[in-house]
């Protein structure tokens, strides 16, 4: 029996693509709250509230202008993901650096939350795959893969359309698969079952 790896529709994944925009723009309103707050002081640099405003607008613009944009444009996505990692940081080291620590602190979580995000996202890039081995079965998720060996795999129920996946911790996987089985593929799934699970 060889591997087989079967591209599922994961619920997880499908949820983060959704809010990408929405985190967008919220990353875009904090940045342009962080702007506005600088127009009225005496040390504010025109040329940093420049670049606030315009990256604000540059992430309001490609939130508005893509309303999908994880799923459509992963690239670009993470482009200004990335932007916006770096911006809280920025923000929060140089609050941090004027004793303002509070501020500084939050900015600094802001910035881990979307460096989780990215990291997330980045997995979106691929395809995701449940994975069936000789030495157990690779589920996707978030941020990284499961993988269960065949002695906490109770059962495998695999349909033309889906797959579930029983483990021996009272948890089941159900996927979605993006395309229908073939007879074939079907058939060494149930190998795989009798093989390592005396299922069949």
């Amino acid at each position: 029996m060889d591997s087989l790896a079967l591209p599922v529709v994961h619920p997880a994944f499908q949820k983060l693509k959704g809010a990408g925009r929405f985190l967008h723009l919220a990353a875009g309103g904090l940045i342009l709250v962080h702007a506005l707050s600088h127009i009225n002081q005496p040390d504010s640099s025109p040329v940093y509230l420049g670049c606030l405003l315009f990256m604000a607008i540059d992430i309001f613009i490609l939130a508005v202008a893509a309303k999908n944009i994880a799923a459509d444009m992963p690239i670009v996505n993470l482009f200004f993901r990335f932007v916006e990692i770096i911006f809280f940081l920025g923000i929060g080291i140089a609050c941090l650096m004027n004793r303002e620590w509070w501020t500084g602190g939050g900015h600094i979580l802001m910035s881990l939350a979307y460096l989780y995000l990215f990291r997330c996202e980045k997995r979106m890039l691929t395809t995701e795959y449940v994975a069936l081995h000789h030495t157990g079965i690779t589920i996707p998720a978030l941020p990284d893969s499961h993988f269960l060996i065949w002695s906490h795999v109770d059962r495998i129920e695999a349909q033309y359309d889906s797959i579930t996946i029983a483990a021996s911790d009272n948890k089941s996987y159900h996927f979605d698969l993006r395309n229908n089985l073939q007879f074939e593929e079907l058939d060494q799934i149930h190998e795989f079952c009798r093989h390592y699970l005396k299922q069949f």
